[in-house]
């Protein structure tokens, strides 16, 4: 770039040395112009940025490579440009919309204790049918077949009522009531061929959205630890806890109307797949 362009030092020098430039006479091709160009007012300024910065975002999306098998690296990690679900082969199928069949190893695991906090943190956790479907697909058999009584116990009407729910867990007329879980990260705390313990941080939603609720849809940061079994073929639960955080600061972003988090509630399907 030249010193005439407003990025240098010019002001009438040459690099900013001193020296003085000299004018030539006006002619077709006068590198000057007929006339001392005049400073760039902002507006001018902000295209040009605008316009570099687009280009930029181009170039970089038009350089990435395709998504695809052969992109991953030797050691059978995720690329840096891949979607995939993992770096392994993801699951192979769903059993009462749970995903089942996890890789054997760390990282199955870690998927696994992903998806089975997106399972626990949906709504359907407070209809007892779904509940129950949810439990035996996650839990190991043993356990499951526990934790339903004081599972149906928790659950009870009074419970559902202070929620604005009915006795089967529904919302009331023109009210959506939401409940998601959704995986910001995974730890593996100890792992063996059949055993691992696995930490899933997430945040989430749960409350009422209507134009009569008491219970607004309200955000939560949270830790949940699955304690897993290999069972068969897959991963199971054997034992769960849950402690607050890692919260960050709350942003600043104003809160939307009733109206507006049903729509989305209802827009916005959950992903039926985590990490």
């Amino acid at each position: 770039m030249s010193n005439d362009d407003q990025y240098g030092g010019g002001h009438g020098e040459v690099g900013g040395t001193g020296q003085t430039r000299t004018r030539l006479p006006d002619s077709p091709t006068d590198p000057y112009g007929p006339d001392r160009r005049s400073p760039r007012t902002a507006r001018s300024l902000v295209t040009v940025v605008g316009v570099v910065v687009l280009l930029i975002a181009a170039i970089a999306f038009a350089n990435q490579s395709p998504d695809t098998p052969e992109d991953k690296p030797a050691d059978n990690n995720p690329a840096a440009s891949s979607t995939a679900a993992t770096g392994t082969t993801p699951v192979t199928g769903k059993t009462a919309g749970i995903p089942r069949g996890f890789a054997h190893d760390e990282q199955g695991a870690q998927s696994a204790a992903a998806n089975y906090a997106v399972a626990l943190g949906s709504d359907g956790m407070f209809r007892k049918n779904t509940r129950h479907a949810l439990v035996d697909g996650i839990y190991a058999p043993d356990v499951a077949t526990r934790m339903k009584g004081p599972q149906d116990e928790a659950y009870s009407a009074e419970f559902l009522a202070k929620l604005g729910l009915d006795a089967n867990g529904n919302p009331p007329q023109g009210s959506t009531f939401v409940t998601r879980a959704v995986p910001i990260g995974t730890r593996v705390e100890s792992y063996s061929a059949t055993t691992a313990k696995v930490s899933v941080w997430y945040t989430g939603m749960i409350g009422m959205s209507g134009a009569k609720s008491t219970d607004p849809v309200r955000t939560l940061w949270k830790t949940w630890t699955f304690e897993l079994s290999w069972v068969g073929e897959d991963w199971k639960v054997v034992d769960d806890t849950q402690q607050d955080g890692p919260a960050p600061v709350p942003g600043d972003v104003p809160v939307s109307t009733s109206d507006d988090m049903s729509k989305a509630i209802k827009e916005f399907g959950g992903f039926t797949y985590a990490r």
